[in-house]
């Protein structure tokens, strides 16, 4: 039996003869302008009265590795995204890797490894380092910071906390004044501090191509940065063949799914800080999975407002009654509780030292709220005793606070005490954290998020830039089953599969076999899974995925064998003709020859000459010594193939045919292991 599965890949050959096929159908699989929206349950229903329902449920389930599912429910902005830990640690020997962390992790001074986010933030480098890849640090620090005046003196504080020698490089670009091959891995090198550079926050494309210059590997570990488009976070991402989350953006991002899921109840959310109208669109968010709202702060006085208490008018802002309106009627339909304070500590005006305790509908006009009065936190504790789940996002005190109250202090002390009595709780907002980090006691069950501004965009539901550049739709566990009728069938993969109309015929063609294309364009990839539903096609498969750094962790587990590898006219970086090749890196190459079988084919086409000669260097360099051209200028052939060996082209390749222009075609195949010959052989 062993000897029958080395022998696929030959029957495969054999099958599909140079000459198999004619001319391309003249059928417009996919070529139509029609819009598709992003894939969600509204167009699924619409697919389901073309196709039936059985057939909209297999394009749903195909495309749920773009998104975090909760309980059935979709959640906003949060795909799955390939992490540091999922990473081959393999793939990072002699790579170099540049980590974006969180200047206000690792930079605090009382940076504490007992905490999990000091913790976290440390070990991405460090296992990064022990891995044996080429480390280049960056970030953004406050200048006004007399400990950080310099990118020396940050330096020299990372090699403390790291315990690994950090040394400052002069120019943004890693390799401005010495090569990259030049950086000695002993070192952890820095860059520049970005909040000199003005390119940083305006996402310059420049800025971000010369940050990633020489860098193979981005490491995204700065969470609080992910509501920003930045160049550092999101530009950058277009350079470099993997994208991945370290140890504590996953740590965080964990943090913010954690706090839309809704199965612990009651689930109570304690909103504080002020800005209600441009926070308001994230209470349609919160009311689909809590049973209470608690409400301090300046937000309290608008929703009082909202509910006829009377309160200052000072207090109120009147643009935001309207929202503060919609939210109680909301809570009302839903049937969850609202508290907000009976009673405030006030300052008097006239006498700043003079502090007393009034009814949230008797506060004078001379004094001013500072922070919640006695009775207000004790009905706030006695409401979230029972409470298996809690969230706190924005502070408890006022603008015009006072040192010498200290309700926050004293509800976290409660949330403590909650906490080690299996209520899971997040606190949310420098603060709250910072209080809570002050505690010494078990805290098991709490987990924190500094920058509130990253949650509050999440809870508005605004999809967060950081995260989805890391997107490179990096897929969960794929059902084979589900994807193709017979998932033990020979496999080919297209890599950069376009509009699909090769795939598409392909597959038409041969239902011996199963196709699958890899196409990081998604809008192509949705135009092409509708194409598989309309024409009735079981062996066929699109994935919106970069393949340059997913290809392994897909096709590892495919159950049957990987028959042939195309790449057909690679322009990733589109109108660069410059840079049609950069899909094509050694891990990717590698993972194609570890996975083809035996007899297994490569075929590579281009219509830019350079383009074809690169990629057959490539192929062959880091081959290991397992690929063979098929054919050679040998007795006055040409190096190239003249035909297309399928007889099925592409759109592209049609149009450069047209126009009369050559295609540079090639067709490698993988020699048979002489180690498993031997062993088929003793059988």
């Amino acid at each position: 039996m062993g000897h029958v599965n080395l022998l696929h890949g030959t029957v495969f050959l054999n099958k599909l003869s140079f000459h198999d096929f004619p001319k391309l159908f003249k059928q417009r699989i996919c070529s139509y302008t029609r819009k598709f929206p992003k894939f969600h349950k509204h167009y699924a229903a619409s697919l389901a009265l073309q196709v039936g329902e059985k057939l909209a449920s297999h394009v749903e389930s195909t495309l749920k590795h773009k998104i975090y599912v909760s309980k059935g429910e979709e959640l906003n902005g949060i795909p799955h995204i390939q992490t540091l830990g999922e990473f081959p640690r393999e793939e990072l020997i002699g790579k170099v890797v540049m980590v974006r962390f969180d200047s206000n992790i690792l930079l605090k001074p009382e940076s504490d490894q007992k905490i999990q986010s000091d913790f976290n933030a440390r070990f991405t480098i460090k296992y990064l380092y022990d891995a044996g890849a080429k480390v280049i640090l960056v970030s953004d620090w406050d200048m006004n910071n007399s400990e950080f005046l310099c990118q020396a003196s940050v330096a020299d504080f990372l090699t403390e906390i790291l315990q690994l020698q950090v040394v400052p490089l002069q120019g943004i670009s890693c390799n401005k004044l010495s090569k990259i091959t030049d950086l000695k891995k002993e070192n952890v090198y820095l860059l520049e501090n970005l909040s000199d550079f003005k390119e940083e926050v305006a996402n310059s494309l420049e800025f971000a191509t010369e940050l990633s210059s020489g860098v193979d590997i981005f490491v995204n570990d700065s969470f609080s940065q992910s509501h920003k488009v930045l160049a550092s976070t999101v530009g950058i991402t277009r350079f470099c063949y993997a994208c991945i989350a370290g140890f504590h953006f996953e740590e965080r991002l964990s943090i913010l799914k954690n706090i839309a899921e809704a199965s612990r109840k009651p689930y109570f959310a304690i909103i504080g800080g002020g800005n209600f109208y441009d926070k308001a669109a994230s209470f349609e968010f919160l009311a689909s999975r809590c049973q209470g709202f608690v409400f301090v702060g300046m937000m309290a006085f608008q929703v009082m407002h909202a509910l006829g208490v009377s309160v200052p008018q000072n207090l109120v802002d009147h643009k935001s009654f309207n929202k503060a309106l919609d939210i109680v009627r909301l809570a009302q339909d839903k049937n969850i509780e609202i508290l907000y304070p009976k009673d405030f500590w006030c300052r008097n005006k006239c006498d700043p030292k003079q502090l007393q305790v009034f009814p949230s509908h008797g506060i004078l006009d001379v004094w001013v709220p500072v922070d919640l009065g006695p009775a207000s936190l004790d009905e706030i504790c006695s409401s979230l005793a029972n409470c298996k789940k809690i969230l706190w996002i924005g502070p408890v005190k006022f603008v015009d606070s006072n040192k010498c109250t200290n309700q926050a202090s004293k509800l976290v002390e409660f949330l403590v005490q909650l906490s080690q009595s299996n209520c899971n709780i997040t606190i949310v907002g420098n603060t709250a954290c910072q209080l809570m980090s002050q505690e010494r006691s078990p805290m098991s069950s709490t987990s924190m998020i500094e920058n509130a501004s990253v949650v509050w965009e999440f809870l508005k539901g605004r999809k967060l830039p950081g995260v989805m550049a890391l997107d490179r739709a990096y897929p969960s566990e794929i059902n084979w089953k589900d994807v193709y009728s017979d998932p033990a069938q020979p496999l080919v993969v297209d890599i950069g599969s376009g509009n699909g109309l090769f795939l598409l015929e392909m597959a038409r063609r041969r239902q011996d076999l199963n196709f699958l294309g890899l196409e990081i364009n998604e809008k192509l990839v949705l135009r092409c899974l509708d194409s598989i539903l309309q024409l009735g096609i079981k062996n066929g498969h699109f994935i919106a995925t970069n393949a340059t750094s997913t290809f392994r962790s897909i096709v590892s587990t495919y159950p049957g064998e990987l028959v042939l590898v195309s790449i057909q006219c690679p322009d990733p970086d589109f109108n660069k003709p410059e840079h049609r090749w950069r899909m094509l890196q050694r891990s990717l190459i590698e993972a194609a020859v570890d996975l083809l079988a035996p007899d297994g084919k490569v075929f590579l086409q281009s219509d830019v000459k350079a383009v074809a000669m690169r990629m057959k260097e490539q192929f062959l360099r880091h081959g290991k010594g397992k690929l063979d051209l098929m054919h050679s200028q040998n007795n006055g052939q040409s190096e190239w193939l003249e035909e297309n060996p399928f007889r099925v082209r592409s759109d592209w390749e049609r149009h450069v045919l047209e126009r009369r222009d050559p295609m540079y075609r090639m067709m490698f195949s993988k020699s048979h292991d002489i180690n498993e010959i031997s062993a088929a052989n003793d059988m």
